[in-house]
């Protein structure tokens, strides 16, 4: 990955897109530090220092903003509302027969649905920032008005100011596709996650403070990650092929087809979206126990629990979701009928297997194993921060050890989905450098 950043450095053209992509990057992480006015909020955050492991949603929007959300700026809600709009486009467009149509329509359908995108983002920025702004009320950090005037023009400007940040956030990624290295979404992404990491590390390196077990917990826990980001990688990479053989026809004088191919199938097919998904729907519980009063000795007490990580139903659950949705995305992905027939058009057969239903079911079987065996793997690295740390709460209680701040275990914060992004979007983007430099390659050579 070095090695390809350098070569790509050398050459003036791409130098300048990694250029212009850093400056949208700088520019990106400044608004996440410029407040929303009427905002006074605390050194600590809207969220505070969450010492427990117990995860919200508001938890995941603040992981996906580089901790804008925190701290009230104006790029709070960052690409959130971009990508659940996206996902819900996605989704439509399976579901309702005109998007279907826009899709197939090359160029042009793409930019209709990108249109449509955009719209859905803005009216998703407008729903979040009005719930963010009822946050802000709950939790007393908005600053005191004296008539109701006041109130209405505060809340209009505060979601009008959220809105438009989404709006421009999602500008500025579709500037890094113009203009940049590409992939610009994942970018903004990518570079709000790594903000957060100077956070984690002190928090790693607080446990050492604690001194007894903890010297032996917290290598294990940094060691582990690093391998994790190993195991990802690995898993990324990994694909099943499923073998071709075209068969030779005539065209006029000429002779076609006749050579061997695959059709290579991705182990994790679905990317880290399953376990946004599950977290998201895990998480739901625990934030709407934010915004209500819950008695400590009644049933509804008991129902929240089970959706902290403390819980050892939480995993279980949150292993089914993952599989659940895996399943959920890759049959929108993968159409095994569409699939068989496009080989019939193209007079291309898998070996030992007949044309037709056979050749679908068969793509069937074989894109189910291999989902299946994605979906476990991306379980590994979900559940693992959260196993790591109530083990070693476990250890800390045998050895009746505890923090200097009462807490029990190493809780690792840079989660799995954290992880997954992370490398995904590293992987993803040397991809881009190399396709460039491949494609600026064979220009020169014609030219």
């Amino acid at each position: 990955m070095i090695q390809t950043i350098k070569n790509a450095w050398r050459i003036p053209e791409l130098r300048k897109k990694i250029l212009f992509t850093a400056l949208i990057i700088l520019i990106c992480r400044l608004g996440a530090a410029i407040p929303v006015p009427f905002l006074n909020i605390g050194e600590g955050g809207i969220l505070g220092s969450n010492t427990t492991t117990t995860a919200t949603f508001l938890d995941y929007i603040n992981m996906m903003s580089g901790d804008a959300f925190n701290f009230g700026t104006i790029f709070a809600l960052s690409i959130t509302p971009y990508i659940n709009s996206s996902i819900i486009i996605q989704l439509l467009t399976v579901a309702i027969p005109a998007l279907e149509r826009l899709s197939k329509e090359g160029e042009e359908g793409r930019k209709k649905i990108a249109k449509i995108t955009r719209y859905t983002t803005v009216a998703l920025g407008i729903l979040q920032g009005t719930a963010y702004y009822v946050f802000l009320r709950s939790r007393d950090a908005l600053t005191a008005t004296s008539s109701t005037f006041g109130e209405v023009f505060q809340a209009i400007a505060i979601i009008l100011i959220l809105t438009a940040g989404t709006a421009v956030t999602m500008w500025l990624g579709e500037q890094i596709n113009d203009k940049g290295i590409g992939n610009g979404i994942s970018i903004i992404l990518f570079a709000g996650i790594v903000s957060r990491i100077p956070q984690y590390a002190t928090q790693i390196y607080g446990y050492m403070t604690f001194g007894g077990i903890y010297y032996a917990l917290v290598p294990i826990a940094v060691v582990s990650l690093l391998l994790l980001v190993v195991f990802i990688v690995w898993m990324d990479n990994a694909e099943r092929r499923i073998p071709v053989q075209y068969s030779k026809r005539v065209v006029g004088r000429k002779m076609y087809g006749g050579q061997s191919s695959n059709i290579p199938i991705k182990v994790n097919m679905s990317g880290v979206l399953p376990v946004i998904f599950a977290s998201s729907i895990l998480s739901l519980p625990s934030t709407i126990q934010m915004f209500v009063n819950v008695d400590a000795e009644s049933g509804w007490n008991t129902f929240f629990k089970v959706f902290t990580t403390e819980h050892w139903a939480y995993s279980i659950i949150y292993f089914v979701l993952i599989i659940f949705f895996a399943y959920f995305y890759s049959s929108i992905q993968y159409n095994p009928i569409e699939m068989a027939n496009n080989l019939a058009k193209n007079s291309g057969t898998i070996p030992g297997v007949r044309t037709g239903r056979p050749t679908s079911d068969y793509i069937a079987r074989v894109i189910s194993k291999i989902v299946l065996l994605g979906a476990l793997l991306l379980s590994v690295v979900a559940l693992f921060p959260i196993l790591y740390s109530q083990i070693t709460s476990l250890i800390c209680t045998w050895a009746n050890q505890v923090g200097t701040d009462g807490t029990t275990g190493v809780s690792i914060s840079l989660g799995g989905t954290s992880i997954i992004i992370l490398v995904g979007v590293a992987l993803e983007t040397v991809r881009q450098l190399e396709s460039q430099m491949m494609m600026r390659h064979y220009k020169g050579f014609l030219d």
